[in-house]
């Protein structure tokens, strides 16, 4: 199997999924990430099992991913991406998963995630576009957290600034679809800020305390 590049856009999954007709059975063994398999078992029931399996670009259709658009990106872009499940634990685009329904339950997950996402995560800058729910399955440590930034969406009108939910997720897309698109490897919070700047009006923040990410907020309006 390929050596997977270092993770550079974690994604959360989406509430919209496909649910196709065609597809092989669900097959642990061709999912990244094996050390997960025992876990991903415990969790299949007859529903999951049922069903086909296409990639996981495929399967999740949320707003975030109808912006990222994952399988017009060239493959060397999408193996940078790794998606977060409460099904699957993590996951890469190409994965082949079948549709699920099932809330996340991050202390579960957690112990396992850290050493394969620490692993896949390498040296370069992590850009974690997941949701509070998500974030709490897995968040980096020691100089990794150093390079972990942590994308916010705020909206400005007439001064004043409002946090947004549904446009947020669009927004996430479209910024993971611009760094992606733009090649390379940044490995710092500030490369990241700067990849974003090209297309997108973002701020900078440096982390609240020890553990925790950079804040990269991209404004809109």
């Amino acid at each position: 199997m390929r050596e997977n590049p270092p993770v550079l856009i974690l994604l959360p999954p989406s509430e919209g999924k496909a649910d196709p007709e065609k597809g092989r059975p669900l097959d642990l063994e061709r999912l990244s990430f094996p050390s997960l398999n025992g876990r991903r078992a415990e969790l299949l029931d007859a529903a999951v099992r049922g069903r086909p399996a296409r990639p996981a670009r495929e399967i999740y259709t949320g707003v975030l991913y109808q912006a990222l658009d994952l399988p017009s990106l060239p493959a060397a872009a999408q193996r940078k991406v790794v998606i977060v499940s409460a099904q699957y634990g993590a996951v890469r685009p190409a994965d082949p998963i079948a549709t699920y329904k099932r809330p996340i339950d991050a202390p579960a997950w957690r112990p396992l995630l850290g050493p394969e996402l620490a692993k896949a995560a390498g040296r370069g800058a992590i850009v974690d576009c997941r949701s509070a729910a998500y974030l709490a399955a897995w968040r980096p440590e020691g100089a990794q957290a150093e390079r972990w930034v942590h994308v916010g969406v705020v909206k400005e009108a007439a001064g004043k600034r409002t946090v947004v939910s549904h446009d947020a997720k669009r927004t996430r897309g479209e910024l993971a679809r611009q760094l992606l698109l733009a090649g390379g490897a940044p490995r710092t919070p500030a490369e990241v800020a700067e990849l974003a700047a090209r297309s997108m009006r973002v701020e900078l923040e440096p982390p609240e305390g020890a553990g925790r990410p950079w804040r990269l907020t991209v404004v809109t309006g």
